[in-house]
């Protein structure tokens, strides 16, 4: 079974029904709740996205986001502290932002693609992206 990591960029682009991105995401957790594929997300992601919800829209949205993201068909990964240090580690060697380097360091450690859109991740080595994004 193929395995994959959300990025918080995915989702968000999902929960805003933003277009192609959003219809993509929808797709890939279809998959997902029919046992296709597994996905997972770090927990470091999952807060993002309730910061971002809370400081960009409203309380109830990332309080709707804080539910849903538990019966998500995704299995949300608390890091451990070798991978606290693996994505700090990435965080010192590329230019993104500490929240995705968990997001990669979760990808990386599954040997598996980032379902994303985020240019951010393009820098990153020994990265496999699948790109939902614009070209």
């Amino acid at each position: 079974m193929k395995t994959r990591v959300l990025d918080s960029w995915a989702i968000l682009e999902w929960i805003n029904a933003r277009q192609p991105a959003g219809k993509l995401v929808a797709d890939v957790l279809a998959q997902a709740e029919a046992g296709k594929i597994r996905l997972l997300m770090s927990a470091i992601n999952a807060g993002e996205i309730y910061y971002f919800l809370r400081k960009h829209h409203t309380v109830t949205l990332a309080e709707d986001w804080r539910a849903l993201s538990q019966t998500l068909p995704a299995t949300v990964e608390v890091p451990t502290m070798a991978e606290i240090w693996d994505a700090a580690a990435l965080k010192g060697q590329f230019p993104i932002s500490y929240a995705d380097a968990f997001a990669a360091a979760l990808a990386r450690k599954y040997d598996c693609a980032l379902i994303t859109g985020d240019r951010e991740f393009r820098s990153v080595a020994n990265l496999e992206l699948h790109w939902i994004g614009r070209p």
